[in-house]
């Protein structure tokens, strides 16, 4: 059975975002820049976007880990502000939304659908792992179909934003099963479901 995983960029305060939920890369919030940064390459490279793959050197580069991205609107319509209407079209692209009734991009799927329905119809299928990106609601629904938390753990905090986890208080147990300290100051933190 495929798995879920809720691999994402995250404050020493467990923030995802800023309060207006653009993408925090360019804002200094997230070091770009490090010996964290060929780490993730190498292990994966299924998670860079389309505008970056070439420029660092994955473009063709067969997916490691996942095949499937999900993502929430509001993670979504970051990209599209940016020009972007697909980040990803090496992988299959879902996005969860009520509100959105057609794609701005033809590989990109709206699902308006419950989203823990969805990822365990997902997780039957035949394939690659699923990749949940963000944001911090979705994360929220589906964390009962989480099953690996990849946190890469930035030594920044924010004070207010997007959380790693939107959503009422609702305890869930991981393991850790790996971690990398790099000298950027970046932890990269791998947890299992208990």
């Amino acid at each position: 059975m495929r798995k879920l995983t809720y691999l994402v960029a995250a404050t020493l305060d467990g923030f995802i975002a800023g309060p207006d939920a653009t993408d925090p890369t360019g804002s200094g919030i997230f070091t770009m820049e490090g010996d964290h940064m060929a780490a993730l390459l190498d292990e994966y490279p299924d998670i860079i976007p389309v505008q970056a793959r070439e420029a660092l050197g994955v473009a063709g580069t067969p997916n490691k880990h996942f095949d499937t991205v999900v993502e929430g609107r509001v993670s979504y319509e970051g990209g599209l502000a940016a020009g972007i209407p697909n980040a990803y079209p090496h992988l299959r692209h879902l996005v969860f939304s009520r509100t959105m009734t057609e794609s701005p991009d033809p590989g990109v799927e709206i699902v308006s659908g419950d989203p823990a329905a969805v990822v365990r119809e997902l997780k039957r299928e035949a394939g690659q792992g699923i990749w949940l990106v963000g944001g911090g609601s979705l994360a929220a629904a589906l964390r009962p179909e989480i099953d690996e938390l990849v946190i890469k753990l930035h030594p920044a905090t924010v004070g207010n934003g997007i959380r790693m986890f939107e959503g009422d208080f609702d305890p869930a147990q991981f393991r850790l099963t790996r971690s990398q300290t790099f000298e950027s100051g970046v932890l990269h933190l791998t947890y299992e479901r208990r």
